[in-house]
């Protein structure tokens, strides 16, 4: 009743086996399994500990050899690895043979394929002989003074509009009462009482705060417009509309003023803290975009610098997710203009290569972080999972769970923190040169190297 585990092919990186495990071996774990749990099961209609084997093994029977399979399966996937001393490239893929309810009911073998796609064997390049440049650039006082009037912006006031006679204007807050009505018929949503509405927001479809310029308190005004082509609602869309604008009240817009007290109602000490705070944010917002420039580089020499056999099937997994999106876009009317004017084979050959680029580099940091003995510590998983559970509020505690029951979910969350510690390996040995460059220059979009498309 031995497992038993045959190399049925093996060309190039790729290698199936076949994988047999005897009905009698399944058994004999389930008798085990069933031995080990039925003394301490309660049931109704039995006294603790005296439930008959026969009894758990008719109720809970299949599942427990569901469990058994499953362990197994990792057991014997492990198994033929070890025995033909393979570095797998990424999760083998199981093709089950003959019936799977027939072994979960004890009835058959079970009986799998094992395909498995090995790590190449390949020299990364010295780490120290790599030159990098780092774009950099220093927020100034002047983009510090615009946030801070930004956030005066934000947090202003409105008061009511003095003087004889006062006339709305644009950048005024309206309390405005309205009824709209198309061929003459108030329509739903239309009408509406105590809106306040600032005048150049944009908020109203386009036309309407225009019209209001130069109202007066209690006025009573008729705006005449069209509904875009593309508005939410079905029934307007592209229609003309009269609204009965009633203005109630007129207010103008007060700004905050930059003073330790208005820094101290946003939580700070005064208001060099506020600046110093601003100006860290602002340093934090280009250190990222200069580490994504200088990643993008370190990519770049990696990709160019390695040349070996790719796995297949990595390669043909990597090229669907692209071009499954590639579809997406093309459905949603969204593919870019130059997408637009190729083929279909043109549009397979290009972002083939970006799929092979992916798996390569891919497959190079994997190397270079195994080599280093990078690893990714619980207390960087916990800090992952949490950031990933904070972008669902109120979900957070099902996030969490479904990350740490699900093994592949949890694979693709810890994939990033390596992948970025490895880089951090990397540009810790090579020699990197810090270049001051502009805002512009920072946040410019790079091309893609010679002989790859723009996607």
């Amino acid at each position: 009743m031995s497992i038993e585990i045959v190399q049925k092919s093996g060309e190039g990186l790729s290698r199936v086996f076949g994988v047999t495990v005897p009905q009698g071996h399944l058994a004999e774990k389930l008798n085990a399994k069933i031995a080990e749990i039925s003394p301490k099961m309660q049931l109704k209609g039995f006294r603790p500990g005296k439930v008959p084997a026969a009894h758990v093994r008719k109720m809970y029977g299949k599942g427990l050899m569901q469990e058994i399979v499953e362990a197994t399966l990792q057991e014997t996937q492990q198994k033929a690895l070890d025995d033909a001393n393979i570095r797998p490239a990424a999760s083998p893929d199981v093709k089950f043979e003959g019936s799977i309810e027939a072994v979960l009911e004890g009835k058959a073998d079970l009986s799998f394929e094992l395909a498995v796609e090995l790590m190449p064997e390949f020299e990364p390049v010295d780490l120290t002989t790599i030159e990098l440049t780092r774009p950099v650039y220093e927020p100034t006082e002047e983009e510090v003074d615009e946030q801070l009037k930004s956030i005066a912006e934000q947090n202003r006031t409105y008061e009511k509009k003095g003087g004889k006679a006062p006339k709305a204007a644009d950048g005024d807050m309206l309390v405005i009462d309205f009824v709209g009505r198309v061929d003459g018929e108030a329509f739903e949503g239309g009408t509406a009482e105590g809106v306040e509405l600032v005048i150049g927001s944009g908020r109203f479809i386009p036309g309407f705060e225009e019209q209001l310029v130069g109202a007066k308190n209690g006025a009573e005004v008729i705006v005449n417009v069209t509904f875009p082509e593309d508005y939410q609602a079905e029934n307007l869309k592209g229609k003309a509309a009269e609204f009965t604008v009633k203005v109630n009240e007129i207010k103008v817009a007060k700004d905050s003023e930059l003073t330790d007290e208005f820094a101290k109602q946003l939580g700070l000490e005064d208001l060099a803290a506020l600046r110093a705070a601003l100006k860290d944010q602002l340093s934090r917002q280009y250190a990222n975009a200069s580490r994504f420039k200088l990643k993008r580089a370190l990519l770049d020499v990696l990709d160019e610098k390695h040349s070996f056999e790719l796995p297949p099937r990595m390669v043909e997994n990597e090229f669907q997710v692209i071009w499954n999106q590639v579809e997406s876009e093309r459905a949603a009317g969204e593919l870019s203009d130059e997408d637009k004017e190729k083929t279909d084979e043109q549009l397979r050959g290009e972002y083939r290569k970006i799929a092979e680029r992916r798996v390569r580099l891919g497959l190079v940091l994997a190397e270079v972080g195994r080599r280093n003995d990078v690893n990714v510590t619980e207390q960087e998983m916990n800090q992952a999972l949490i950031a990933e559970a904070r972008r669902y509020p109120g979900q957070e505690r099902e996030v969490i769970e479904f990350y740490r029951q699900n093994p592949q979910a949890s694979a693709q969350l810890r994939a990033p923190v390596y992948e970025e510690k490895v880089v951090d390996l990397i540009v810790a040995r090579a020699k990197v040169e810090d270049q001051p460059v502009s805002k512009d220059e920072l946040f410019a979009e790079d091309d893609l190297p010679e002989g790859y498309s723009e996607a």
